[in-house]
């Protein structure tokens, strides 16, 4: 299956040609569709919520809402992820968790996408509703059930075990891994490979 990675960094500090070599072998046309990152990362069936999330993170990834990831749009994702500054990364979740784009987000949009990354990553450590909960208790002083950007990011960078939380949960280490070493579902011999 190729090389193991266990990290992002270890991803970045490969070779930027083999990338963009690996890039081109899953999507050879240079863009990739929401339809096809779905397909790439083998996620047909899932439920409503993991797929709304899947969707938001394309629509983050896609910065300049032409419907298509190219490679330059992913490298600069996977290196906000990695290297970004704290607000970008901040600022970041904070796109990806304002489902309805009101400017704010409340507990159920971030129950919603953190279940649906536990679907996605099947990574059920923790009690989405319990992390909701402790974020809302330390951040949202005001008590209103919404954060604006602001108040998110002030209240996480306030909070270390709230940043640290946050960046647990939103490691994309697994599906960057997919989407670079190609590990799909392959058929070998008739027999589904994972």
């Amino acid at each position: 299956m190729g090389n193991k990675h266990t990290t992002l960094d270890d991803i970045l500090a490969e070779d930027m040609h083999h990338w963009y070599n690996k890039f081109m072998k899953e999507s050879p046309s240079g863009l990739i569709t929401l339809f096809e990152l779905k397909a790439i990362l083998d996620l047909q069936g899932m439920n409503e919520d993991a797929s709304s999330y899947v969707d938001q993170v394309f629509l983050t990834f896609d910065m300049d809402g032409d419907g298509y990831i190219d490679f330059v749009e992913y490298i600069a994702a996977v290196s906000l992820m990695l290297k970004g500054e704290i607000n970008q990364k901040l600022k970041w979740y904070f796109k990806l968790f304002d489902q309805d784009g009101n400017g704010k987000i409340d507990k159920e949009e971030l129950e919603t996408i953190f279940t649906a990354i536990q679907d996605i990553t099947r990574n059920r450590d923790v009690i989405p509703e319990e992390i909701v909960a402790l974020i809302f208790e330390k951040i949202d002083v005001n008590g209103e059930g919404e954060l604006t950007l602001e108040e998110f990011i002030e209240g996480a960078r306030q909070h270390p075990d709230i940043m640290e939380m946050l960046k647990n949960l939103m490691d994309l280490t697994p599906v960057l891994i997919i989407i670079v070493e190609g590990r799909q579902n392959k058929k070998v011999n008739g027999i589904t490979e994972n």
